[in-house]
């Protein structure tokens, strides 16, 4: 909670407002976190916050290829903060084995001090939308869940395959980071598919 006067900020008193404010605050630092993922212009590498929101708007567009329906105000807020542990944990990059050891662990860590700052209701809201993405069990979190695959799969396809390169990325790891899609939403695998063969013959990703 914000206490005391910090850059020019000036708290209200009211705790409860205080606390949303802070937090509001701390989840700009998901600007600095940045991913593996190239801008399409090439220009630089994205950041967690313009992944989470090209994803949201992503989620208001493909619904009518999912297989179940899912929630779309429902999917929309599970992606805006699905990343937000990354500000204390970090981005682990998909392709990294090594770097996902102990991924879990350290996000659970994370979501515990990052939704502690907020009145206890809005935190166990928000926390349980995080766990729910994470299972991926739901309609709305496999719905999400493809969201969280397609975007950088198709900056892939415009950046000349730039994190399968970076990876030395095989078939078989792409067709497995893109299983829920398969799964969720045949026709966009379709697409997946394409792309995945149109990789291979450019020496993108090994076959």
């Amino acid at each position: 909670m914000i206490t005391e006067h910090t850059d020019g900020f000036v708290p209200c008193g009211n705790v409860r407002l205080d606390r949303l404010l802070h937090f509001s605050a701390e989840i700009d630092k998901m600007t600095n976190i940045l991913r593996r993922t190239l801008l399409i212009d090439k220009s630089r590498r994205e950041n967690d916050a313009e992944h989470s929101w090209h994803i949201a708007v992503m989620a208001l567009l493909f619904e009518e290829y999912a297989l179940q329906k899912p929630d779309i105000g429902r999917t929309v807020r599970m992606l805006v903060v699905h990343d937000l542990v990354e500000i204390y944990a970090g981005d682990t990059f998909a392709f990294d084995e090594q770097a996902n050891i102990g991924k879990q662990e350290r996000e659970a860590a994370a979501a515990d001090r990052l939704f502690a700052l907020l009145p206890p209701d809005l935190g166990q809201e928000i926390r349980a939308l995080w766990e729910e993405f994470d299972a991926m069990e739901t309609p709305d979190a496999r719905y999400a869940a493809c969201m969280d695959r397609i975007q950088p799969f198709l900056h892939n396809t415009f950046t000349g395959g730039h994190t399968w390169c970076e990876a030395n990325a095989s078939r078989s790891m792409v067709e497995k980071r893109m299983e829920p899609v398969r799964e969720f939403m045949p026709e966009l695998w379709k697409w997946v598919q394409k792309n995945i063969e149109s990789g291979i013959s450019r020496g993108w990703i090994r076959p």
